[in-house]
C-alpha cells in the first residue's frame, strides 16, 4: 500500500491567514501515526507570485516526506523555481519528473503566464510523452488545470484546454493510475479519457456549488468563495493490486 497526500490551492499571500492554514496542515501530517510516502501540492501555492511568497512556501513545506509540486495560474515560473526549488529563475515551463520507490510522479505545468486558463505548450507535451514512456511502474500525472468541467462554473470557465492531445499521450501510457490535479477549490473526483481525475481541495479557501446558499454573493457575480471553511486534503492509496482509493480529510483548527 502506497499513501499519497494531496494539497493544493495554498495561497500564501504574506498574511497570517494562509501560513497558518498551510502549517496547520503540514503540521497534521507531521503528526500522522504513520507518515505518508509522499505529498503533492498541485499550484497556486503563491497568491501573487513573489519570491517572498515563495520562500515562505520552502519554510513552511519543510518535511522528511519526499514533498513535490507543480506551479498554478496565480504562480510566477522564475520566482517559483528560484524561492522554493532553489533553481535559476528561468521562465519556461517547471516539468519536473520524481520517483518514491516503483512509483512515478510526473509534474506538469499547465500554467499560460499572464491567463488564467491552463494549457500544456508543445515542449510540456513531448516532455510528458517521453517521461511516461521511460518506465514500466506506475505512475501519477500531477498538474494544476483540471481538463474537463466539473459543475462549478466559476473554475469550468478557466480549465485546462488542448485536452485532445492529452489524451492521446494517455493513450498511449496505461500506466498512468491517475490525474491529480488543484485548481478547483473542491474535491472531486471524475474520469478523463479513461483514467481517475481527482481535484484536491483548497488549503486556502473553498468555492462553494451553485446549489449551495449561504448568503455569499451569487453564482452570477462570479462567486461564491468561503474563507471560512477549514482547510481539507485528499490522501490517494494506491493497492497492491493496482487499485486506487482517494479519502478527503478536513484539518479543523
Amino acid at each position: 500500500m502506497f499513501v499519497t497526500a494531496h494539497l493544493s490551492d495554498n495561497h500564501l499571500d504574506g498574511g497570517e491567514r494562509a501560513d497558518e492554514r498551510t502549517a496547520r496542515v503540514m503540521r497534521y501530517l507531521e503528526n500522522l501515526a504513520t507518515p505518508v510516502d509522499a505529498i503533492l501540492v498541485t499550484g497556486d501555492i503563491a497568491d501573487h507570485g513573489t519570491i517572498e511568497e515563495y520562500r515562505r512556501a520552502a519554510e513552511l513545506f519543510k518535511t522528511d516526506v519526499p514533498l513535490f509540486t507543480c506551479p498554478g495560474n496565480h504562480d510566477e515560473r522564475g520566482p517559483f523555481r528560484e524561492g522554493l526549488l532553489g533553481q535559476g529563475p528561468d521562465d519556461g515551463p517547471v516539468n519536473e519528473v520524481c520517483t518514491v520507490g516503483d512509483v512515478t510522479f510526473v509534474m506538469a505545468d499547465s500554467s499560460i503566464p499572464g491567463k488564467p486558463d491552463g494549457q500544456f505548450d508543445d515542449e510540456t507535451m513531448a516532455w510528458l510523452d517521453g517521461v511516461l514512456a521511460d518506465g514500466d511502474g506506475p505512475a501519477f500525472l500531477a498538474f494544476h488545470h483540471p481538463p474537463v468541467t466539473l459543475g462549478l462554473p466559476l473554475v469550468d470557465a478557466m480549465r485546462q484546454y488542448g485536452e485532445d492531445r492529452l489524451a492521446d499521450v494517455l493513450a498511449r501510457h496505461p500506466r498512468v493510475v491517475a490525474l491529480l490535479c488543484g485548481h478547483v477549490h473542491a474535491g472531486a473526483s471524475t474520469t478523463f479519457a479513461g483514467v481517475p481525475l481527482r481535484s484536491a481541495p483548497s488549503v486556502g479557501s473553498s468555492i462553494l456549488f451553485p446549489w449551495e446558499e449561504n448568503g455569499l454573493r451569487p453564482w452570477a457575480e462570479g462567486g461564491p468563495v468561503d474563507y471560512d471553511l477549514p482547510p481539507s486534503l485528499l490522501f490517494h492509496v494506491l493497492h497492491d493490486d493496482g487499485r486506487l482509493t482517494t479519502h478527503q480529510r478536513v484539518v479543523p483548527a
